[in-house]
């Protein structure tokens, strides 16, 4: 059985309006994005290379510039912390690692707070998170 083709190749004129509306949609799709509430903490992780990691269970604990602690999403207060990360040292089947989410503006004295915070806790070894360097284009 035959059916008959209705459909013509459109050999007409495109019509820009339809492609001038499209295209002003997407920018404004696009800079309406940039007011959209993103959750979560902003930080800036400063760039190393080299740095060691660990094959340990790890507990992760972010600093942000204004020197606040958060734990599993939630701020949280230094005694809290201490308590929490407790519990976590105690429920592992092996010893912790920290590993310290700091804004690159934290200061070293703080640092240091979080890792004693966390040594009476019973977490004994804290590494830095860091972003890996930019990717540079520049030929060798």
């Amino acid at each position: 059985m035959r059916y008959p083709v209705s459909v013509k190749p459109f050999r007409g004129q495109l019509d820009v309006a339809a492609f001038a509306g499209v295209f002003l949609l997407l920018v404004v799709f696009l800079l309406l994005t940039r007011l959209v509430y993103t959750p979560g903490v902003r930080l800036q992780l400063p760039a190393a290379t080299d740095l060691p990691g660990t094959d340990r269970p790890t507990v992760e604990v972010a600093v942000d510039s204004s020197g606040r602690y958060y734990f599993q999403n939630q701020e949280i207060a230094g005694p809290v912390l201490r308590e929490r990360l407790q519990a976590a040292a105690a429920e592992a089947p092996e010893p912790l690692t920290l590993v310290v989410q700091a804004d690159a503006q934290v200061s070293y004295a703080m640092l240091i707070q979080l890792a004693l915070l966390a040594r009476e806790a019973g977490i004994h070894d804290a590494l830095l998170a860091t972003l890996p360097p930019p990717l540079t284009t520049d030929p060798p």
